[in-house]
């Protein structure tokens, strides 16, 4: 990634416009959330699906008092909508609706549009459909009944589990900016962020943001506020580069946080975005790498997580030699000439344990697992000297890796730990999410230790740490090493040294 100045502060060329829905059950708390929503959004998106009652004459109060342009929906529940009107009701309320409302958008749904029943002003119709099973495949034949209405914008909103399944959402995208329509076309749930916060630049009339993270209305809807001040929305255009983080899961992971915050500060035109990836090579192959991408995106570089890191290594084009060694890739530099793979981990790992110990050379340490993040502690562990005795409840796998690096192993199940100076967790066990609240060791097998390190840094005080602490241990998290390893990968992709103390912030305000 080329540098560029502290003063390099691109726009979009087109105004980002973001849309905050609102959704109440009760008319007063729904005429405050419509107020809150305005001083947020650009637009509000007027769910009237969600009320008990619903009269016609309040939705045209609301639409004038926000002081925001308005979208009026009636979404039936399995388009998403929270009310279980049939076609009747739906097209008399319409009906009322286009007749008393003079200030808002309406959108309806495709299927009432086709019927002919409802004659609206077209230049206020946005035609949608939602799918939020999955992403069928009749795309392309949802955006032509769309093309034989006179609607102004058409919407498509469907279920993503993937991030490759944002593919063909970004093709109607390009489709539609040819053939001069306007569209809002979204890939919901975590996989098709990408949609939400890049559509705007590539060409979506708006993307949606919630109130705050408890409010969305959609799966993956982010906040207003995230769109603007995290991920930078307003500055993103068709040439920046986007970098982001892959794995399964990923959205525990503040990896956005910290480098959407350290590009700000170095007044670089890039973000950094969570790409959600079942099928590697679907991922690598169609929208990642240079040769064969589908997507004409800018994509320069990647953070690689559980549990991608060792087979990630396949399509590499170059890995550096200490990260085929350790044999995991945490880092990913793309260029012109294709995929160059590193490790991060490595690097940055020890050198909280350093800070409490000193020197580790002839120290004792208990390492707790198998996978990627074990192999890089272990190769650096072993070229610092240290004692290792890898743990895991996998012996095949355990065994192999402590052979590989001259480490003894035990299984982990029945083992005592308190013979060792430190136990390492390695393991993605505690991290948020499914496995939030389990730890790889109980408190009597940490009992005797002098300091427990757990790399997971999400939650900032996991179980494990709270065993340890219980168990007469020091205990450090993975927050550090985080940062450390993540301020590495800044360099690596933009050649300069990283705002490590920004980064640090962003991380420590990601919990608070």
């Amino acid at each position: 990634m080329p540098t560029q100045s502290s003063n390099f502060r691109p726009m979009n060329t087109q105004p980002v416009r973001i849309c905050v829905p609102v959704c109440a059950r009760e008319i007063r708390a729904f005429e405050e959330a419509s107020k809150e929503a305005a001083q947020c959004g650009d637009i509000i998106e007027l769910r009237v699906d969600c009320l008990d009652t619903c009269e016609p004459s309040r939705v045209e109060a609301l639409t004038k008092t926000v002081n925001r342009l308005a979208i009026v929906t009636f979404r039936p529940r399995e388009q998403g909508g929270h009310c279980d009107a049939d076609s009747s009701t739906r097209r008399r309320f319409w009906n009322t609706q286009i007749e008393s409302s003079q200030d808002a958008l309406f959108d309806i749904e495709l299927d009432l549009l086709l019927d002919n029943s409802i004659q609206p002003d077209w230049q206020r119709v946005i035609c949608s459909h939602h799918d939020f099973n999955s992403v069928p495949a009749n795309l392309d034949q949802i955006y032509a009944s769309m093309a034989k209405t006179p609607a102004r914008i058409f919407k498509i909103a469907v279920n993503a589990r993937d991030v490759v399944d944002c593919i063909p959402l970004f093709r109607l995208i390009d489709r539609a900016r040819k053939e001069g329509k306007e569209i809002i076309a979204v890939a919901m749930g975590l996989p098709g962020i990408a949609t939400r916060i890049l559509g705007p630049s590539r060409g979506n009339y708006l993307t949606y943001g919630s109130l705050d993270a408890d409010r969305g209305t959609a799966p993956g809807q982010i906040s207003a506020r995230e769109l603007r001040e995290l991920y930078r929305i307003d500055r993103i255009s068709r040439d920046t580069q986007v970098l982001g983080i892959l794995g399964l899961p990923v959205g525990h992971s503040i990896s956005p946080n910290v480098h959407n915050a350290a590009f700000a500060s170095a007044g670089l035109d890039a973000v950094y975005l969570p790409f959600e990836v079942r099928d590697l090579p679907a991922f690598i192959t169609r929208m990642a790498h240079p040769r064969s991408r589908e997507l004409d995106w800018n994509l320069t570089g990647l953070s690689v997580t559980a549990p991608h890191k060792t087979a990630v290594m396949d399509y590499l084009d170059w890995i550096d030699p200490a990260a085929r060694e350790i044999g995991a890739v945490n880092t990913i530099v793309i260029t012109a000439d294709g995929f160059h793979g590193y490790n991060t981990d490595a690097l940055a790992a020890l050198k909280p344990v350093e800070k409490k110990l000193g020197s580790l050379r002839d120290s004792r340490c208990a390492l707790l697992g198998a996978g990627g993040v074990a192999r890089a502690l272990l190769w650096s562990l072993r070229r610092n000297g240290v004692h290792v005795t890898l743990f895991s409840r996998n012996l095949k796998k355990g065994s192999a890796l402590a052979e590989k690096f001259g480490a003894e192993h035990r299984l982990l199940n029945e083992a005592s730990l308190g013979e060792f100076d430190f136990v390492v967790n390695a393991t993605p066990l505690g991290t948020q999410g499914v496995t939030e609240g389990s730890s790889p060791a109980t408190i009597e097998q940490l009992r005797g230790a002098r300091l427990a390190y757990d790399l997971v840094y999400n939650p900032d005080d996991t179980l494990f740490m709270q065993q340890a602490r219980e168990a007469g241990c020091e205990a450090i998290g993975g927050l550090s090493m985080f940062v450390l390893q993540a301020a590495e990968q800044f360099k690596l992709w933009t050649g300069v040294e990283a705002p490590a103390a920004v980064m640090q912030l962003a991380a420590e305000q990601a919990f608070s």
